[in-house]
């Protein structure tokens, strides 16, 4: 039997994908990506804040863990999704940004490593072997050549490995704030750190936007029909993975979570008729061998 945490891990990257077309069709609307990137966590935060009132009305009856800790994991965490989001957009600036999005899937080994230096946790033998292959397809899904020899060290290299570092330490910090809650329902532990990471996120980029960006909180209002959705998609899809970081080793979790690429690529397949090339067929291969063998071997 499939266990809870690939179903809600799996749920979470098919939610993440249809949130990232949302917010790419926000860049045609005049918003900047630091507009697009708080119309996320603007809507969301409310969200999460109503879901953590009734979680905690109906099951949370002695919740307890809000620690020093708790909150030092929910600031670490929320800063560094957010610089590593906005380092993955200026990534998309670069001419070699393909091989910079290469270098952000290091975010599974880094992961891996943070666990067990950060939380104590260790990965299993076999859980380390399908990271890897995990790894190894993603790559060669990212890694785009044509039009010259492509400098594997270079700005967007160093973006890449930024994000991918930055991504890690976000989902460690969530792992670690989702255990510090004393409540024996994962999705309590979830909800309760979704709200507490989203608010202080939406706090953050507002003040941020006020200062850098005068006028962008005015225009992601303006546009509330698509942000919202962007808001509550992300809200959704947030959930799934603090839900499966209450459940499981983030080190799985976000290995599994490169699903999302086999969803986009399916998308692009079906929808908008794209051909694949051998060098993406092997790569897609080799990701689904890896789902298939956290799946069987975790």
């Amino acid at each position: 039997m499939i266990e809870t945490w690939v179903l809600v891990a799996l749920a979470a990257a098919a939610v993440q994908t249809i949130r990232f077309a949302l917010q790419k069709s926000l860049k045609g609307t005049g918003l900047s990506s630091g507009g697009a990137t708080f119309s996320r966590f603007l809507f969301g935060a409310p969200l999460a804040l109503a879901t953590s009132g009734v979680a905690l009305g109906y099951l949370g009856h002695g919740v307890t863990g809000f620690t020093p800790l708790f909150w030092l994991w929910v600031v670490a965490g929320g800063l560094s999704q957010i610089v590593a989001t906005m380092a993955t957009v200026t990534l998309f600036a670069e001419r070699n940004f393909a091989v910079g999005v290469a270098f952000t899937k290091t975010e599974t080994i880094l992961v891996a490593l943070f666990s067990l230096v950060l939380l104590g946790e260790a990965i299993s033998l076999h859980g380390l072997v399908a990271i890897l292959i995990g790894v190894l397809g993603v790559v060669l899904l990212s890694w785009k050549t044509g039009g010259g020899r492509l400098a594997l060290f270079n700005r967007a290299s160093g973006l890449g490995l930024l994000a991918g570092g930055l991504f890690a330490v976000a989902a460690i910090s969530y792992r670690g704030a989702t255990l510090e809650i004393g409540s024996d329902s994962a999705f309590v532990r979830a909800v309760v750190t979704l709200a507490a990471v989203t608010t202080f996120q939406t706090l953050a980029m507002s003040v941020y936007l006020r200062l850098r960006e005068p006028g962008e909180i005015g225009r992601v209002f303006a546009r509330w029909r698509t942000t919202v959705l962007v808001g509550v998609t992300g809200m959704l899809g947030s959930l799934g993975w603090f839900v499966a970081f209450a459940l499981q080793n983030a080190a799985y979790v976000r290995a599994l979570g490169q699903a999302e690429l086999v969803f986009s690529l399916v998308v692009s397949w079906f929808f908008f008729k794209d051909r694949s090339t051998a060098r993406e067929v092997v790569g897609m291969a080799l990701l689904l061998l890896s789902i298939v063998a956290l799946v069987l071997w975790v």
